[in-house]
C-alpha cells in the first residue's frame, strides 16, 4: 500500500522535480582542515596563556 502511495506521489511530481546540480566549494578541502586546525591552536594559546595565573597574585 505505502509503495504504491510514493509511486504516485512520484508519479504526479512529474518533471517538476528540478535536477540537482553540484555545488562546487571556494577552496579546495584540505584548507578547511587547516583553518580548522590554526583556529584551534590560536584558542590553546590563549588558554594556555591564562596557565598558572592564580600562582602569580
Amino acid at each position: 500500500m505505502s509503495s504504491s502511495i510514493v509511486a504516485g506521489i512520484l508519479a504526479a511530481a512529474g518533471s517538476d522535480v528540478p535536477e540537482m546540480t553540484e555545488i562546487e566549494l571556494p577552496v579546495p578541502p584540505v584548507f578547511y582542515g587547516l583553518l580548522a586546525m590554526a583556529l584551534f591552536l590560536v584558542l590553546l594559546a590563549i588558554t594556555y596563556s591564562f596557565k598558572n595565573i592564580s600562582a602569580r597574585r
